[in-house]
């Protein structure tokens, strides 16, 4: 066994070891414990736990990798993220903290006090959740796949179990100081490999300044790598081929999808008063841009390094075997770490010409490295930089820390949307606190499972399938909060049209560009709708105000389904980027989507009556710091 295999056995096991004894140490023994924490997590402890929520596999793996390919165009996801922090601190945070809810779909359910409204926000919760945790269990498995030399397919079970395990044990009380741990981890497994790679590319210890410095040569980083791209035939990488509003729109889409995440918010409630939210918020920012600002360093370094060491390298056959060690080829081979990515998949090599020698080229027809997932190289720029064994283990373990953290923080919201706002709040309200534990925790292991095959089948590299999920969030969740805190004139009605409206449209136009409407996918998402409509049935039922048509809407959709699921409907093309509405990408659509949830939200609740008067009542009080939350919903005190 390699030293780098020993240590990243070493740092895998250790932390890991440490993620289960924390959550082990901080069980949770009650619903407010799984649920919030007990409400009493300090403001920097929250700070880093949300963090390490927020920087996913997307962040800590994909990002870099996206920047590195996309030049300036990949900064839209910097300036989005970021972005979408801040709002989120500045509008949100400390007014649901003093709401006092467990979860979104909670919020929602008592903001506008309907029974249907909370059941909606569950379904928005249950598919943005999915969405974004497919990309995290593929970057769990990206991880293993090469540094434990196991298929990804093994990688994403095995992260899978160890997640399951504290989440289900611990709660939100066991992810929260796991999280704090975790935040340590990945920050540090992110900053040492990017510090070794300005020292040698640019003798600058800082990678902030490294990336903007001169090369060894004298020549400034970035000029020298525009020069190289454009050698090669691709575009200068300090320039964008996106359009203004194509950027405009993932920007605000990323930003207000972040403000509208179930999983980042519900950190917001987990610590003891709303003057606490903002703090933990500010904490949250300032270990956010630690690994912000160092992502456009390591992805210039990547992509510099990437054509150093590849490109026209004569390529060995036997040592891609195994037969030889790459150690002992002559100078001007194909460096070892590129053999190493070759097995799992991720990177591949086809001699066009027949020469021997890597051709990396922007021509498709000349172009020799035929695969190559930009999801690897933060994992790989320790090896193409020839770093030491314990850097390369340490980076593994900060990937894992990273992807696992946020799969935490979505099971968290998965289990809470069906144990406490679908079942105990709809479908069974007379539920005790044992059977709600145990409901959630069942929950979770079913979230798991699916969410294995979403990270073994994913729809995209680890940000762009990310990315769908901000969208989602941007155009359902995003419009009713921001609305229901800040004008109390929104009511119900308008709350449930401008989700549907938001979740459907954006959800549609992201499969329609991405996966195409075949009769498999119409009949998966038609049952979907069935169960959606079956659950809202007999949500309202218990209102008193279900109606019949939800009934034969469900028994409808069921059928359609099915129907579906033989191959009996038509199959509708993938769409081209030259069908795109104005020009904007799926990735954007959230922006629209959320413009059309406001104005629908708008239109329905101007149309239909207005919310009782203790509803306004409180939406005015949550507004002021200085008043208490309203007594009659039973919410924690501001301050």
């Amino acid at each position: 066994m390699d030293s780098t295999l020993l240590w990243t056995a070493f740092f895998v096991i250790a932390t890991f070891g440490l993620y289960i004894g924390i959550a082990v140490w901080a069980r949770a023994g009650s619903t407010d414990e799984f649920y919030v924490a007990g409400h009493d997590v300090p403001p920097m402890f929250n700070g880093m736990a949300t963090a390490a929520d927020w920087m996913s596999a997307a962040s800590f793996l994909s990002m870099a990798g996206i920047i590195a390919f996309s030049g300036y165009d990949g900064s839209v996801y910097l300036m989005g993220w970021t972005g979408g922090y801040v709002l989120l601190a500045l509008l949100l945070a400390p007014y649901l903290r003093k709401f006092g809810k467990f979860t979104v779909p909670d919020f929602v359910g008592d903001r506008y006090y309907s029974q249907a409204a909370r059941i909606v926000a569950v379904i928005c919760a249950l598919f943005i959740s999915f969405t974004y945790i497919a990309g995290q269990m593929r970057g769990v498995g990206i991880a293993f796949s090469n540094f434990l030399h196991v298929p990804i397919e093994v990688g994403v079970i095995v992260g899978a179990i160890i997640v399951l395990f504290y989440a289900v044990l611990g709660g939100m009380k066991g992810i929260t100081y796991t999280q704090v741990a975790q935040y340590c981890v990945l920050i540090f497994a992110f900053m040492v490999p990017a510090i070794f790679l300005s020292l040698q590319i640019t003798g600058t210890p800082i990678p902030q300044l490294g990336f903007i410095g001169n090369a060894e040569n004298g020549t400034p980083l970035l000029l020298n790598l525009d020069r190289t791209l454009v050698d090669l035939g691709f575009q200068p990488y300090t320039e964008g081929l996106k359009s203004k509003l194509d950027v405009f729109a993932i920007a605000l889409a990323l930003m207000v999808g972040t403000a509208g995440l179930p999983h980042v918010i519900i950190r917001f409630f987990t610590v003891p008063k709303a003057s606490d939210a903002r703090k933990s918020a500010g904490w949250a920012l300032v270990f956010i841009a630690v690994l912000y600002t160092t992502a456009p360093a390591v992805a210039v370094f990547a992509r510099s390094n990437f054509i150093d060491t590849v490109n026209e390298s004569t390529y060995s056959v036997e040592a891609a075997r195994g037969e030889i060690p790459a150690a002992d080829l002559p100078e001007g081979s194909t460096p070892g770490w590129f053999y190493n990515w070759e097995r799992t998949g991720l990177l591949g090599f086809t001699d066009h010409n027949g020469d021997g020698r890597i051709q990396y080229r922007a021509d498709p027809a000349t172009n020799e490295v035929t695969t190559l997932d930009r999801d690897i190289f933060v994992l790989a720029n320790p090896e193409i930089g020839n770093l030491p064994g314990w850097v390369i283990g340490l980076v593994v373990a900060g990937g894992l820390a990273a992807a696992l953290s946020t799969a935490a923080g979505l099971l968290m919201v998965i289990s809470s949307a069906v144990s406490h706002d679908l079942c105990k709040k709809v479908l069974v309200p007379g539920m005790s606190e044992k059977q709600e534990l145990l409901v959630a925790r069942s929950a979770a292991v079913a979230a798991v499972l699916i969410a294995i095959l979403a990270g073994i089948y994913p729809p995209g590299f680890v940000a762009a399938v990310v990315a769908f999920a901000f969208g989602l969030a941007a155009a359902s969740f995003f419009p009713v909060i921001f609305l229901g805190i800040f004008w109390k004139r929104m009511n119900k009605e308008g709350a449930i049209a401008g989700m549907s409206t938001g979740l459907l449209m954006t959800g549609a136009y992201i499969v329609h560009f991405k996966i195409g409407f075949s009769s498999v996918v119409l009949g998966v998402l038609a049952a979907i709708l069935a169960i959606a409509a079956a659950i809202l049935f007999l949500g309202t039922r218990q209102e008193g105000k279900s109606t019949p048509a939800l009934m034969y809407s469900a028994g409808g959709l069921a059928l359609v389904g099915l129907l579906g699921l033989i191959g009996v409907l038509p199959n509708i093309p993938m769409g081209t980027s030259e069908q795109w509405f104005l020009g904007i990408s799926p990735e954007g659509f959230g922006t629209v989507g959320m413009f059309f949830s406001f104005a629908v939200a708008t239109a329905v609740a101007l149309a239909t009556k207005t919310p009782p008067q203790d509803v306004q009542d409180m939406v005015e009080e949550i507004r002021i710091p200085s008043i208490r939350a309203h007594p009659v919903h039973g919410n924690a005190p501001a301050e």
